[in-house]
This record gives C-alpha cells, sequence and structure tokens, in this order.
C-alpha cells in the first residue's frame, strides 16, 4: 500500500448487482484499495434479494481491501434507493427485500396517490409522485399480499440503513434516501403521520434520520470485519445522493447517469414539486435538493438488444427511421409500469445495427426528455453533462448523448462515484468539511470534454410521436409469466 498523506476513510456503495468498497486517502482523494463482490437479484416478476447477501458481499470488498480497510478511520454506505427490507424481533430479514425496480405495486402506487389528495397533493407533501419504484407503495403491497410478513415486522429499513446498522447496532438513515420512501414529508424534513397512519406503518419501526455531517456511531467489535474498533460512521445514504457529493456537484450541473437504471439529476438550493410525477423531488445528502428522473430501462436493456441481435454493443449504425423503445422492464420515466418493450418502422433494409442504434436513442430519450425539468429555470445550458456509470466510457453511449442533448459532455475518469462520495462524507464527518468540497478538492469530475455536436431534433420528434401514438399500448401491458 503506497504511504496516505492524510487519515483513510472508505466508502461503500450496495447497488443492484454488486457491493463495492473504496479506501481513499482523505488528504488526496487516492483510491488505495478497492474490493467488489456480487449479489443475486431474483427473475421473474419480482426484483428481489435478501439483505444478508449485502452484508456478505460487504464483508468480502473489505476483506479485499486488505490492511487498508483496518487503517480507516471513517467509514460511510450510499446504497440503491427505495428497497423495503423487513426485519423481525432479531434484527434478521423477514422476507428478502423488494427492490427499487420491482414494480408489482403499481396498483397500489395509483391507489395512494388517489386516496391522498391526487399528484399535485402528494408533490407538495414529498415532493415526489410515488410510482411503484418508492418503498410507500412496497409495503402498501406487502401488507395486502404478505400479510404474515407484516405482522412479522418489527423494523423497516432501506438498503444502506440496514448496513449501517450492522456496522453501529444503530438505526439510522438520512434525508437524501429518506426522501425516497414516500413517507417523508420535505417540507416539515420529518416522517409523515398521515402517510403512516393510512399504510399502517408504525413510525416506531423506522429508523431515526440522522443530520448532515453527524457521526451517527462507530464501527462494533461484535462481528469479524476488518475495522478498528471505534472507527467512525457517517450517515451514509442513497446511490444518487452519494454520486452527487462524489462529484462535488454545484447548483446547476447536470448529471446523466447510465446504469441499470438511467437517472439524470442537478443540485438545487429549491425544494421540487413536480406533480406530473416526472421528476422525484429528493434531497440531497448535505441541506440541499436533488430533483431527479430515473428511467428503469437503461444499460441492461441496450446490451440484452445486443445480444438478442448478436452484435457487440457497440456495433451501431445510423438508423433510417426505425424506433426502438426499450421498455424490457416496463418502465418509470415514462410512467409505464405494464409497458413491455416495442419496436417501430422495421423494414427489408433496416440492418442489425441500427436496430441496435435505435435501443440506445429510446434509452437515451427517455432520460433527456427530463432533463430540463430538473434544471432550475436559471441553470446555464451550455454547462457540460456530467456522463457517469457503467454506460458512460461507452463509444455508443457517448456519441447518442451528444447528439440527442445537443449539449458538450465531460466524462470523468474517476470510475466509481458513488463509493467516492461515500468516502467523502466519511471524510467529512473527519474534518468537519462539506463533504461536495472535499470532492471537489479530490478533483474527482477531472476529464474529458466532448464538445456540442447539433442536437438531432428529427429522432426526438419520432420517438416522441412513436411513443405517444402508442401509449394506449403500452399502457395495456402483456402477460407476464
Amino acid at each position: 500500500m503506497s504511504a496516505a498523506e492524510g487519515p483513510l476513510v472508505v466508502g461503500v456503495d450496495t447497488s443492484t448487482q454488486s457491493t463495492k468498497a473504496l479506501v481513499v486517502d482523505a488528504a488526496t482523494g487516492e483510491v488505495v484499495a478497492s474490493g467488489q463482490a456480487p449479489h443475486t437479484v431474483s427473475r421473474g416478476v419480482g426484483r428481489e434479494s435478501d439483505p444478508r447477501q449485502w452484508w456478505d458481499a460487504l464483508c468480502e470488498a473489505l476483506r479485499q481491501c486488505g490492511d487498508a480497510a483496518h487503517e480507516a478511520a471513517a467509514v460511510s454506505v450510499g446504497g440503491q434507493q427505495h428497497g423495503l427490507v423487513t426485519l423481525d424481533e432479531h434484527g434478521e430479514p423477514v422476507r428478502p427485500a423488494l427492490l427499487w425496480n420491482d414494480v408489482r405495486s403499481a396498483p397500489q402506487a395509483r391507489r395512494l396517490v388517489e386516496e391522498l389528495g391526487g399528484p399535485k397533493a402528494w408533490a407538495q407533501r414529498t415532493g415526489s409522485v410515488p410510482g411503484a419504484s418508492f418503498t410507500v407503495t412496497k409495503w402498501a403491497w406487502l401488507a395486502e399480499h404478505e400479510p404474515d410478513a407484516v405482522r412479522a415486522t418489527r423494523a423497516v429499513r432501506l438498503p444502506h440503513d440496514y448496513l449501517t446498522e450492522r456496522l453501529t447496532g444503530l438505526a439510522t438513515t438520512d434525508r437524501g434516501d429518506a426522501s425516497g420512501t414516500g413517507w417523508w414529508a420535505s417540507g416539515q424534513e420529518s416522517y409523515d403521520a398521515e402517510i403512516l397512519g393510512h399504510v399502517g406503518l408504525d413510525a416506531a419501526l423506522l429508523p431515526r434520520v440522522a443530520r448532515p455531517g453527524e457521526v451517527v456511531g462507530t464501527v462494533r467489535d461484535s462481528h469479524d470485519l476488518p475495522f478498528s474498533k471505534g472507527t467512525l460512521v457517517a450517515p451514509g445514504t442513497g446511490d444518487n445522493a452519494a454520486a452527487a457529493l462524489g462529484l462535488g456537484l454545484l447548483p446547476g450541473t447536470p448529471v446523466l447517469s447510465l446504469g441499470t437504471s438511467g437517472t439524470v439529476y442537478a443540485v438545487s438550493t429549491h425544494r421540487p414539486a413536480d406533480p406530473s410525477g416526472t421528476v422525484a423531488g429528493f434531497a440531497d445528502a448535505r441541506g440541499d435538493w436533488l430533483p431527479l428522473a430515473c428511467t428503469l430501462n437503461c444499460t441492461l436493456a441496450v446490451d440484452r438488444v445486443a445480444a438478442l441481435l448478436g452484435l457487440d454493443r457497440e456495433a451501431v449504425e445510423p438508423g433510417t427511421g426505425v424506433t426502438l423503445l426499450p421498455y424490457l422492464d416496463s418502465e418509470r420515466t415514462p410512467d409505464l409500469p405494464d409497458s413491455t418493450g416495442l419496436l417501430h418502422g422495421l423494414r427489408h433494409d433496416t440492418t442489425a445495427g441500427q436496430l441496435l442504434q435505435a435501443a440506445y436513442d429510446g434509452a437515451v430519450h427517455s432520460l433527456l426528455g427530463a432533463l430540463d425539468l430538473v434544471l432550475d429555470q436559471d441553470a446555464d445550458r451550455s454547462t457540460p453533462l456530467l456522463l457517469i456509470g457503467g454506460g458512460a466510457r461507452g463509444r455508443a453511449w457517448q456519441e447518442t448523448v451528444r447528439r440527442l442533448s445537443g449539449r458538450p459532455v465531460r466524462v470523468p475518469e474517476a470510475r466509481e462515484p458513488v463509493a467516492l462520495g461515500a468516502a467523502a462524507q466519511a471524510a467529512g464527518v473527519l474534518t468537519g468539511e462539506d463533504p461536495a468540497a472535499v470532492a471537489r478538492r479530490w478533483d474527482t469530475t477531472r476529464g474529458p470534454v466532448l464538445d456540442a455536436v447539433e442536437r438531432d431534433e428529427e429522432t426526438l420528434a419520432r420517438i416522441s410521436g412513436v411513443l405517444s401514438d402508442a401509449a394506449p399500448l403500452l399502457g395495456r401491458g402483456a402477460h407476464r409469466g
């Protein structure tokens, strides 16, 4: 291990597919060790994981970090948002966690919106109109379909809460992750008693919401993690809020994240409340806000199309009018929880490479459609779009985003913004600094800038037209086996 200039901190990213851990020099931002271990996600109608796998994966990822993890002075966990973790009286999972991309609760989401005042009232109250991704709808689904599991539940957590609690023995969350539940009132920054009562969830089952910059506890000595007893534990946060910290975002800088899901977001000083439901009015992990739009189908869906066509994911060809809406996991933006993929405009001369490019176009179209809603009115539209996530280094993704956005695109060299953001938060509890300022000091957005090109208005209009015409069909859904 190279000699560190400052104390070491650990940043954790527990995502849908795996847990990653970085050991970072708090003074310089240098990553001195890293580890990663996978999770299993169920297939079929639901999307579930056993939370104990996340713990095992964290232990393995830290083991891979070696002695550096043992020397760390603080740790923070960034995690996939929205997931419903139900625990019994012994702190063991009652059932597998319902993940963010489990959309079985779409009927409960629609019903909750109607029963508690409609979309505008929800947006004003919680900052968001809950869809099937939100935790409150998953709890409502569980109460309806598995009442025995609800009766056995003695604690309700989000994924990052679960790991933080296993580190400290204390039940805490943070405002960033709590804002994605649907039961946290963003105006009052507290749990909403009426919403909790309506869905039959006792507030005593929920974790305390920690303040930004608070030390929520220290690592216990009752497990085999390679931390020293007394290592400080920061609040942690949801993955998008952690990535915002890791990029050191200032208000007005847009981010497009290309992962299993796609997200577009920006930091704002104004509390968002979009009654259309396109933009989720999340809190960030500092005290500001993180308006965000999310799609369920991004890199995984496009890779699936490439595999069906027998192509490498970069083997795209310019399109000739074919449109592919890659809604393979239903869709959240646009709000089509019963949808499947749709292909339009196929001709004899359409090539496989053009079909693949159409899948990229369809995935990016959904994200860029929400970009103007995410940004404040006075945001500088010439600011480079930060492109992050697993797809960010793919040439086809980069060129599709450039062509359809018409904006310059910056691709940060740092590959793990969520884990880096968690590490910056851990560093902040040591030094008292704003974690976003820590990340700016680490220069985490350093990377090439791709110049803007003329926006492809023709393709954008064609996709929008197909989507509008096909909306009744997409909303009808298809049989799922």
